[in-house]
């Protein structure tokens, strides 16, 4: 499976001619399959099916651009449904390295290798479910808040709160004396240390 968005890109199905991608007529609403398309003029390419996909208007918004889908799937849906599938796969990769667990820094080989891998499996596995129970009981905001305005879509992932939940739980217990000696400098602000309070008491009682 490739994306590509060079509307200048060649390509040929069957006998016909060359067309650029930008003379297919892919635009909002609109969607193809081709099969068995040679890309580019070059030499040394294969033929792959071509799929493609441009999300129609919706509530008054459209994407800046489509999707050209080259794919060794026989069918459309099947070749948007698997590409649809790698936002999801890369914020696992992410979790598993930079986002959590670090797992490329470990430079391990064989069978050490293959024993993270299991015990980052079973953590991440930990870690998603209490993020669920935590967001399913309204406690994400405590965790990972949404800083930019207007935002309407989740910044973190279920692992993320989960994970986190469980360090701001922590870091808490540890700072526990200059936490309570800062919130008695702001008594007016003692009804949303308190929401903060019971909302630590509900993440402990997830994990």
């Amino acid at each position: 499976m490739f994306c590509g968005k060079n509307i200048f890109t060649y390509i040929r199905s069957c006998n016909q001619s060359y067309q650029r991608l930008q003379d297919l007529g892919l635009k909002p609403g609109v969607s193809f399959f081709i099969h068995d398309a040679q890309l580019t003029k070059q030499k040394g390419f294969g033929r792959f099916n071509l799929a493609g996909y441009y999300p129609r208007k919706y509530r008054n918004k459209v994407e800046t651009s489509g999707w050209y889908l080259l794919t060794n799937l026989d069918r459309f849906s099947a070749a948007i449904k698997s590409f649809k599938y790698r936002s999801g796969i890369e914020a696992m990769f992410k979790d598993c390295q930079t986002g959590g667990y670090n797992l490329e820094s470990t430079y391990a080989t064989s069978k050490r290798l293959m024993a993270l891998i299991l015990l980052v499996a079973i953590a991440y596995s930990c870690a998603v479910f209490n993020g669920r129970k935590s967001r399913q009981i309204g406690l994400q905001k405590y965790v990972g808040r949404l800083k930019e305005l207007n935002r309407s879509i989740r910044r973190h992932s279920a692992f993320w709160i989960g994970l986190y939940g469980y360090l701001w739980v922590g870091a808490m217990e540890f700072w526990s004396d200059l936490a309570i000696a800062l919130m008695r400098l702001k008594p007016n602000k003692l009804p949303h240390f308190q929401k903060g309070l019971r909302a630590m008491t509900l993440i402990q009682s997830a994990l």
